[in-house]
C-alpha cells in the first residue's frame, strides 16, 4: 500500500494530482491550449484520468466498507522546524458517523495535511480527509528552531467494517511531505475504546434537516461558562447562529446545517488570559497569547476537545469563549474559536469560520513573521491566495476581460480606518466586489495576492465576502451536502 495525497474534485481544482516516488503531491500545470500535439495528450490523458475517478466514485458504496459508526483517532505531531514526526495514541468508536458517504476519496482542498483509510488486503483506498493543524503552524515560528514540542491532533473517520491501513501525512509549507505514519485498525480490536455517554448536556438550536448524510453537523461548545453561565451561553449559541446565518453567503446555505450546543461547564467563568497572569480551568482549555501572540486565541488539548464531543455527532466545531477581548482563531477542518462579547463578535466569527470550514486563508498582511508561510515557488492551497505559480487553477475563470494582472489598488476605495460618511462605507463595500488580483495576502504584503482589494477575510470593517471567497464557501458545502 502506498500512501499517495489525494485527489481535489476535478470541479473544485481543475489540476492533476499524481504522486511522485519517493510520495510528495506534484501538481501538473495547467492546460494552456495551443496547436501542439503534446498538448493534445495533455488533454486527453486529463480527461481519461477525470473519467476514471468519477467511475471509481461511483463505484464505491459507502455500506460496502464502513458500518455506520465513527472511528476516532489521536494522534501527536511532534518536532522542530526541521524535523516532524507523527504518533499514534489511541482509538475510539461511537455510534453514529456524521460525515460524508459519497465521494469518499476526493476532497475539496488539499490543506497541509491528509488523513486516508486503505483496505489492508487489497490497498485499496477507502476514504481520505484533509485538514491544517497549530503544530504546521508553529514550525513557521522562531521557537520552533530551537525547542522540540508535541501538539495533539485527533479526526474522525468512518469505521471499516474490515481491517485498514491508516496513513497520516504533513506537508510542508513547498508542499512537500515531512512527516508520514502509516498503521493499521482492526474493527475487531478489543482496545478500540466504546465512548459512553460524558454526562455534558447537549440541545439542538438550529436543524437544517434530520438526515446528518446530507448536512454539516456544527457544535458549539462552551468554554470559560460556569454553572451560573448557562442561561447565558444558551443565549451566546443563539446569537451564534444569528450572526452566521445573518451573513451571505452562509443565510442562503443555512439548511444545510445542524447545529448542536453543548453545554461544558467551566469550574470559573471566563478565559485563560496568560498577558494578564490569569489562568481559569475550562474544559477545552483555551487561552490568548498562542505564539505569544495576544489576540490568538486558541487550544493545543484537542484530545480533551474530542472528549466533550463524544456525545454528539459532529463534522465542524465552533469553541465559544465567555470573554469580551478581542481574539480568535479558525484551523481549516480543525476548530473554530472566537469570544462571545467583544464588539466586533458577529465579525470575527465569519472570519474565523471561514478559515475553519471553508480553508480560506487571511488576507491581511504585516510582515513580521519569522518565516514565510507562502514562498514564492508554490502555489497555496488556499482558494482565495496566489502566488501566481498556477493562478488559473484559482480565479482566473471570475478576472474581467482586460483586468492587469496584477492589479493595481483604486484610489477610489477609502481607508478603512478613517470611515466618516455612510457614502465611504459603500465605496468601501462596493470594493469587495471588483475581482483583481491585489498584491499583499496571507501576512506577506509582496510575492502573495488576494482577489479583492477588500474582504471579510482581510478587514471586519466590510460586510461582505468577495465573489471568490463566496465561491468557495458555496462549493465546499456542495462538496459535503449534495448527494
Amino acid at each position: 500500500m502506498k500512501c499517495i495525497n489525494p485527489t481535489p474534485s476535478p470541479s473544485l481544482v481543475e489540476r492533476e494530482v499524481v504522486s511522485s516516488a519517493d510520495g510528495k503531491s506534484i501538481y501538473s500545470p495547467p492546460y494552456k491550449g495551443g496547436a501542439g500535439g503534446g498538448s493534445a495528450v495533455v488533454g486527453f490523458l486529463l480527461s481519461l484520468a477525470l473519467c476514471l475517478v468519477a467511475v471509481l466514485a461511483q463505484a464505491q458504496t459507502f455500506d460496502d466498507d464502513f458500518d455506520g459508526r465513527t472511528l476516532r483517532l489521536d494522534y501527536v505531531f511532534a518536532g522542530t522546524s526541521t524535523q516532524q514526526h507523527v504518533f499514534f495514541e489511541h482509538a475510539y468508536a461511537t455510534p453514529l458517523w456524521a460525515g460524508r458517504r459519497t465521494r469518499l476519496t476526493e476532497v475539496p482542498l488539499r490543506g497541509n495535511g491528509q488523513i486516508a483509510l486503505y483496505d489492508h488486503a487489497s490497498g485499496r483506498q477507502l476514504y481520505v480527509h484533509t485538514f491544517s493543524t497549530l503544530f504546521q503552524e508553529w514550525l513557521a515560528t522562531e521557537e520552533a528552531t530551537r525547542v522540540a514540542k508535541a501538539f495533539q491532533a485527533s479526526y474522525n473517520v468512518p469505521m471499516p467494517k474490515r481491517a485498514v491501513d491508516v496513513c497520516v501525512t504533513l506537508t510542508n509549507f513547498h508542499d512537500s511531505i515531512v512527516a508520514r505514519l502509516t498503521h493499521t485498525i482492526d474493527p475487531a480490536d478489543a482496545l478500540i475504546r466504546q465512548m459512553g455517554s460524558n454526562g455534558i448536556p447537549h440541545y439542538y438550536i438550529w436543524g437544517g434537516g434530520d438526515d446528518v448524510a446530507t448536512h454539516i453537523d456544527l457544535a458549539i461548545v462552551a468554554e470559560g461558562y460556569a454553572k451560573d453561565d448557562m442561561e447565558k451561553f444558551r443565549r451566546d449559541c443563539q446569537r451564534t447562529v444569528d450572526a452566521l446565518f445573518a451573513h451571505e453567503p452562509f443565510a442562503s446555505l443555512r439548511q444545510r446545517f445542524n447545529v448542536v450546543c453543548v453545554a461544558a461547564e467551566s469550574q470559573q467563568s471566563g478565559p485563560s488570559v496568560p498577558q494578564q497572569g490569569k489562568w481559569n480551568s475550562t474544559p477545552a482549555a483555551t487561552h490568548y497569547s498562542t505564539f505569544y501572540s495576544a489576540r490568538y486565541l486558541m487550544t493545543q488539548d484537542m484530545h480533551r476537545l474530542y472528549d466533550l464531543l463524544a456525545d454528539v455527532s459532529f463534522e465542524q466545531v465552533i469553541v465559544l469563549v465567555n470573554s469580551d477581548i478581542y481574539g480568535g482563531g479558525g484551523i481549516y477542518n480543525q476548530l473554530n474559536v472566537f469570544p462571545s462579547d467583544h464588539p466586533t463578535f458577529p465579525q470575527v466569527l465569519v472570519h474565523e469560520f471561514g478559515h475553519g470550514f471553508a480553508g480560506l486563508g487571511d488576507e491581511y498582511f504585516y510582515d513580521d513573521q519569522y518565516e514565510t508561510l507562502y514562498p514564492a515557488d508554490t502555489e497555496p492551497w488556499e482558494p482565495n491566495l496566489t502566488t501566481l505559480v498556477d493562478f488559473q487553477s484559482k480565479w482566473a475563470d471570475l478576472l474581467p476581460q482586460g483586468t492587469p494582472v496584477p492589479t493595481p489598488p483604486s484610489a477610489d476605495v477609502p481607508n478603512y480606518r478613517q470611515i466618516r460618511t455612510d457614502q465611504e462605507r459603500q465605496r468601501l463595500n462596493a470594493a469587495t466586489q471588483r475581482v483583481g488580483v491585489f498584491e499583499g495576502g496571507g501576512y506577506q504584503s509582496h510575492g502573495v495576492y488576494r482577489p479583492a482589494q477588500e474582504c471579510r477575510m482581510k478587514i471586519n470593517e466590510v460586510e461582505h465576502f468577495c465573489p471568490v471567497c463566496t465561491r468557495a464557501i458555496h462549493r465546499i458545502t456542495d462538496f459535503y451536502t449534495s448527494h
